[in-house]
């Protein structure tokens, strides 16, 4: 009879050094080893990133490469690559990166290599780009474009949010003007819309409507709503065809709503909407950065996808970096994880990582559809730099509960203060060597004693002023915060999030979970339109929910 295989697991040699690391400081893994500080640290694509003040050693380490190698991590890296169907759900590719090959290179999905419809696709946005730009492409009355409006929601509008507020610095005036104004509509409350609208000029504004189907509701309410605001401005024959374009797969939906199919940009099923700012969702950051722009943009992700295909587990960016959240969430037990970016254009960044990561990890299901062996995704939030310190920070230097932190900073300014900009780094190497040493009772009493306060304040404020530290981050410094490294940075978030999932054992690349609100919310918009008492059966409290706003609701 067979024997049980009783050696041990990746996994369980993780616990090993966990417990063996339990109870050792930051301040005594830096006295140990002061070659961390070096070893820790890699340069990749105009990035530095640092792991030195995690709270693992080499041997933690050599563990969780281990864990990697036994999970199939590298393999899955170009699985994805080659095209097979790594969204088992829906029997899919996930092959975003092939949004950033250049046109010499191949990727083969389902036996057609897909890099010449990629490029086909960019050079007609090129085109529609350079037509706005150069003032060919006008409005009804004649007038050239002045402003954008991107409609769209999830995907289709956090990350060309996120991109235009980051690189708006490099944004090149229009012909004979200044640089395009961007806009962006997410949100189907109508006060979202109604503010924009109050913004624009409908002589000189284009819409962009982002939906591969052209059927999503959000997105669609707040077109027909544009479009309805124009038409009150002019009566036009060709009014919606020159101020509306769409980022679909529907050209039937998108002709029937107006918009001419020529101005019509799509994109494929292998292509998820978290993952999809490298496709045609991403023309208004053309329309914004002129199409140099945004090729330097996904060439800058393509240096990272590069970067992490080839290089080995101990100098890969992203596997570090998922091994490291592995570590703090698995192993330590923290259940989220804070961004700070210490830039301004950043501001967006963490909202855009917490959908990109929280979507893709949040799940509970192995492939199989057996239970989630460990704790899969964690809790994504922050804020941008200083702002956060004078918010947030007590928490995560003096609470009973503590996250792994990951400050992103930029070396270079593109503003004309840079006497702010030594001020702003010192704020964020400050708080993460704050976070990690802290301050001993012990060096609080004798700061106190040097300014002269008696012995009983001291003991009385000791415990108030003293910080535990021990806390981990990760810093992550760019040269400049440019088209490329933006690219390469949020490249390196995408393969973290797939190694993530690979180790997991999860699906990074559906998202039913989004799915059953918004069948129930069909539902219960037929409730509010119904005569009497709504035609769905609810639970007692939803249906008193129902009854108490339908009795409010503004006639329409």
């Amino acid at each position: 009879m067979p024997q049980p295989d009783t050696r041990p697991t990746a996994w369980s040699k993780l616990a090993e050094e966990l417990d063996r690391l339990r109870g050792v400081s930051l301040r005594a893994l830096f006295a140990e080893d002061t070659g961390r500080a070096e070893r820790d640290v890699l340069s990749v694509a105009g990035l530095r990133l640092d792991w030195a003040r995690q709270r693992l050693d080499a041997p933690a380490w050599n563990s969780l490469y281990a864990l990697a190698e036994s999970s199939g991590a590298m393999v899955a890296l170009k699985r994805q690559r080659e095209g097979v169907h790594v969204n088992t759900t829906e029997d899919r590719a996930a092959l975003h990166l092939a949004l950033r090959l250049p046109r010499e290179d191949t990727c083969i999905v389902d036996g057609r290599d897909v890099v010449g419809d990629v490029h086909a696709v960019l050079d007609a946005i090129e085109e529609f780009v350079q037509a706005v730009r150069e003032g060919r492409h006008l409005g009804y009355s004649g007038k050239p474009i002045r402003s954008v409006v991107n409609i769209g929601i999830g995907g289709s509008d956090l990350g060309p949010r996120m991109v235009c507020r980051a690189l708006a610095p490099f944004a090149p005036a229009m012909r004979g003007g200044e640089p395009l104004r961007m806009h962006f509509v997410s949100n189907v409350d109508g006060g979202a819309l109604d503010a924009v609208l109050r913004e624009v000029d409908p002589e000189t504004t284009l819409f962009v409507v982002a939906s591969k189907t052209f059927g999503t509701q959000e997105t669609l309410t707040n077109a027909r709503s544009a479009r309805a605001w124009l038409l009150r401005h002019t009566e036009h024959p060709e009014a919606v065809a020159r101020h509306f374009v769409a980022v679909s797969t529907h050209s039937e939906r998108v002709a029937e709503f107006g918009i001419d199919t020529r101005n019509m940009f799509g994109f494929w099923d292998w292509v998820g909407g978290r993952y999809s700012v490298w496709s045609a969702i991403g023309l208004p950051i053309a329309l914004y950065l002129g199409m140099d722009g945004f090729r330097g943009f996904l060439a800058g992700a393509h240096e990272m996808d590069q970067h992490v295909l080839a290089s080995p587990a101990r100098e890969n960016a992203a596997l570090r970096m998922a091994l490291v959240d592995i570590w703090n969430h698995n192993m330590l037990g923290a259940c989220a994880r804070v961004v700070l970016p210490y830039d301004e254009r950043l501001q967006l960044l963490p909202a855009y990582l917490q959908q990109a990561e929280m979507e893709s990890l949040g799940k509970g299901v192995l492939h199989d559809g057996s239970p989630a062996e460990h704790d899969t995704g964690p809790l994504v939030w922050g804020a941008v730099g200083t702002d956060g310190q004078h918010a947030f920070y007590q928490l995560l230097h003096q609470g009973t509960r503590w996250a792994p932190t990951e400050f992103i900073g930029v070396a270079r300014p593109e503003h004309g203060l840079p006497e702010h900009h030594p001020i702003l780094l010192a704020n964020l190497v400050a708080q993460a060597e704050a976070l990690a040493f802290g301050k001993t009772g012990a060096e609080v009493a004798a700061e106190m004693a040097a300014e002269g306060l008696p012995n009983e304040v001291i003991a009385h404020l000791v415990p108030h002023r003293s910080f535990p530290g021990n806390r981990p981050s990760t810093v992550i410094l760019l040269e400049r915060l440019d088209v490329r490294s933006l690219g390469a940075l949020i490249a390196l978030y995408e393969h973290k999030i797939y190694l993530l999932a690979t180790i997991w054992g999860i699906n990074a690349f559906d998202q039913w979970g989004v799915e059953l609100g918004k069948q129930l919310a069909g539902r219960v918009q037929e409730d509010f339109a119904a005569e009497g008492r709504g035609i769905h059966p609810h639970d007692p409290a939803t249906a008193a929910t129902i009854d108490w706003l339908r009795a409010r609701l503004p006639e329409r």
